[in-house]
């Protein structure tokens, strides 16, 4: 036999109810670690005379990113 409850009326097995609860634990417990969503990094505008001088900031902005990055692979700091 099952225990039954009555709730808002109705009755409730309570097999129903240990399922609710643990469905509820880690329902939750999945939502609350998947974090929140990433924002895209902002950077300050690009304040460039011409077309030619923004390409070659962002090239060299984008080079100074990979010797970072490659010197974080290889355990070196950058400088």
């Amino acid at each position: 036999m099952v225990a039954m409850y009555t709730i808002a009326g109705r009755q409730v097995g309570s097999h129903v109810l240990a399922m609710a609860t643990l469905g509820v634990l880690f329902g939750g417990s999945w939502a609350a670690t998947r974090g929140g969503s990433k924002a895209p990094q902002s950077t300050p505008p690009i304040n460039a005379g011409s077309k030619d001088e923004e390409k070659f900031i962002q090239e060299f902005l984008q080079s100074v990113e990979q010797e970072d990055k490659k010197a974080k692979i290889e355990g070196k700091q950058p400088h």
